[in-house]
């Protein structure tokens, strides 16, 4: 059974960065044909997908957040990670983890198999 779980802060002031990490148990980030992706939903808002890392470590970002936000991963601990640079109250947010089946650029949750229970994220002074 594939285990995702999110970590990292539960809040952040505005203009500080937010780095999160995925830990991923009984399976490995490095298995094809798998491709990890960083998924928020904002308070009232639809998913949006941030980027995804596969299992290649090829990282694909959403435009959207191309300019503030860098994904990577750690195989030696099986964890990929999500750094979101200025963050302003807008990136308040659930992030979840989750793993798909190919490259998958969507926020439709059937489009994954996996996800992780997510982290609150609050931007606040």
């Amino acid at each position: 059974q594939v285990r995702l779980q999110e970590s990292g802060p539960d809040l952040v002031k505005p203009s500080q960065a937010l780095s999160l990490t995925c830990t991923v148990s009984g399976g490995s980030i490095t298995t094809t044909p798998y491709y990890w992706s960083w998924i928020r939903q904002p308070p009232g808002k639809g998913l949006e997908q941030m980027g995804i890392v596969a299992y290649d470590g090829s990282i694909y970002y959403n435009p959207t957040f191309r300019s503030r936000t860098s994904i990577s991963r750690d195989t030696s601990k099986n964890q990929f990670s999500l750094h979101l640079n200025s963050v302003t109250p807008e990136d308040t947010a659930v992030y979840y983890c989750a793993r798909a089946q190919g490259p998958v650029f969507t926020a439709n949750k059937e489009d994954y198999d996996y996800w992780g229970q997510g982290t609150q994220v609050t931007v606040s002074s």
